[in-house]
C-alpha cells in the first residue's frame, strides 16, 4: 500500500504543474549533493563519539634467549593503555561538535544557493513563456493585417510591398518562438537536475512590486548570511582548536602492567608508569599555530562582510533600474505607441501604408519585451537578496 502511493505521488509530480514552493520543497528533500551533505553531518555524530573514547591498549608477549633450564628464563605478557590527561577527551569532543557546525552551516548554505538557482531557473521559464506568449498573440495580428491588406493589393504597389514586408516580420517571430522553446526545454531540464524530479510544467505568476522596498527594509537580516555564519563556526573550531593544543602541553600518563612466568623459579608481576614529556615546544608552536588561523578566519569573515555589503547595494541598484525601466514603459511609452495605433488603424481598415502599422508593431513588441524581461530580472535579484539574506523561501 505505501508503494502504491508512493507511486500516485510521483505520477501526480509529472502529471500535474508545481508551485515554485513545491518545487523548493522537493530539492530541498532529494538533492543529491545536499544529500552528501548530509551523510557527512550523520558520520560526524561517529567522529564525537570517537572523540570520548580511551587509546585501544597494548598487548604485548616478550621472551627472553636464556636457556630454558635457567632459573632467569622468563616469558611476559605486557599490558599497556594510555591515559589522556583530565579534559583531553572533552577539547577533542569540542572540536568534532565544531566540525559539526560547520557541516551544519555548509548544509544551510548549499541549501540557499539551491534555493536561489531554483528561482531563477523558475523566472527564466516565465520569462521565456512570457516571451512566447506575446510573440503568438503579434504572430496573430500580423496574420490579420496580411488578410485585410491582400484585399487592396490592386490598388497599390506600396501596399503589396507592405504585406512582403509583414510575411518577413512572421519568419521572423518563428524564428524567435523556435529559439525561445529551445531555451525553455533547456531551462526545465536544468530545473529538473536541480530539484531532482522530472518537471514538465510549473505554475507561476510574477509581477512588478508597486512601491521598491527601501534598503533598509532588505538590509535586516543580512547577519544571517550563510557565508557569515560559516566563518562564526570556523572561528568556534580555531577556538577549540586552541584548548585542545593548550591543554597538551600536559602529559598523558601510560599505565603499564606485565606478568612475566619463570618456569624454574618465581612467577611476578610488574607494574609501571610512563609520561609523554613535551620538551621540545612542538605543542607551544602548534597552539600559536591555530592562534593565528583564528586571525586569519576573523580577517576572511570581515572581508566577506564587506563583499556582501558591496554586492546588497548593487543588487539593489539593479532593482531599482529594472522598477525604472518597467514604469517607464507603462507609464510613458505604450500609452504613446497606443495612441500612435488608434491614428494608424483606421488607415489599414481602408487599405493605408502596411509599413507604419508593422513598424508600430515591431516597436510595441519590443517595449513588451523590455518589459517582460524588466519583471523577471527584477525578480531574479530579489531573489539574490533573500539568498543573501539566507532564506530559504
Amino acid at each position: 500500500m505505501k508503494k502504491v502511493l508512493l507511486l500516485l505521488s510521483f505520477l501526480s509530480l509529472e502529471l500535474f504543474a508545481l508551485s515554485l514552493d513545491d518545487l523548493i520543497t522537493q530539492a530541498l528533500e532529494k538533492n543529491p549533493s545536499l544529500a552528501s551533505i548530509e551523510h557527512r553531518i550523520t558520520a560526524n555524530q561517529s567522529a564525537q563519539d570517537i572523540s570520548k573514547q580511551f587509546a585501544n591498549p597494548v598487548l604485548s608477549f616478550s621472551a627472553d634467549t636464556l636457556d630454558k633450564t635457567q632459573k632467569m628464563h622468563k616469558q611476559t605478557l605486557t599490558l599497556q593503555q594510555k591515559l589522556p590527561y583530565y579534559g583531553k577527551r572533552d577539547t577533542l569532543l569540542g572540536i568534532s561538535k565544531a566540525d559539526k557546525g560547520i557541516l551544519d552551516t555548509t548544509l544551510f548554505d548549499a541549501q540557499v544557493k539551491l534555493v536561489n538557482e531554483i528561482k531563477n531557473q523558475a523566472y527564466n521559464i516565465w520569462e521565456l513563456q512570457e516571451l512566447v506568449k506575446i510573440i503568438q498573440e503579434y504572430e496573430n495580428i500580423t496574420r490579420q493585417n496580411i488578410d485585410l491588406s491582400e484585399s487592396y493589393t490592386s490598388t497599390s504597389k506600396n501596399q503589396h510591398m507592405g504585406i512582403m514586408s509583414a510575411e518577413l516580420s512572421l519568419t521572423e517571430f518563428k524564428i524567435q518562438r523556435s529559439v525561445l522553446n529551445s531555451k525553455i526545454f533547456t531551462a526545465y531540464q536544468r530545473l529538473s537536475y536541480l530539484t531532482a524530479i522530472e518537471v514538465n510544467k510549473i505554475t507561476l505568476t510574477l509581477s512588478m512590486q508597486k512601491k521598491m522596498p527601501s534598503i533598509e527594509s532588505l538590509k535586516t537580516g543580512l547577519s544571517k548570511n550563510p557565508e557569515l555564519l560559516l566563518k562564526d563556526k570556523e572561528i568556534l573550531k580555531n577556538k577549540a582548536m586552541i584548548k585542545n593544543a593548550e591543554i597538551n602541553n600536559y602529559p598523558d600518563l601510560n599505565v603499564i602492567g606485565a606478568y612475566s612466568r619463570r618456569p624454574n623459579y618465581n612467577d611476578y608481576f610488574t607494574l609501571g608508569f610512563g609520561l609523554s614529556l613535551p620538551m621540545y615546544g612542538t605543542e607551544d608552536m602548534k597552539e600559536e599555530e591555530q592562534r593565528t588561523l583564528i586571525l586569519v578566519t576573523k580577517s576572511l569573515k570581515n572581508d566577506i562582510s564587506l563583499k556582501i555589503d558591496a554586492d546588497f547595494m548593487s543588487i539593489y541598484r539593479q532593482m531599482e533600474s529594472e522598477y525604472e525601466i518597467y514604469h517607464l514603459i507603462h507609464d510613458d511609452a505604450l500609452p504613446q505607441v497606443a495612441h500612435m495605433f488608434k491614428l494608424t488603424s483606421s488607415s489599414i481598415s481602408t487599405g493605408g501604408d502596411l509599413f507604419k502599422y508593422i513598424y508600430l508593431l515591431e516597436q510595441k513588441l519590443k517595449l513588451e519585451q523590455k518589459s517582460i524581461s524588466a519583471i523577471a530580472n527584477y525578480n531574479r535579484e530579489n531573489a539574490k537578496i533573500s539568498a543573501l539574506r539566507g532564506e530559504l523561501q
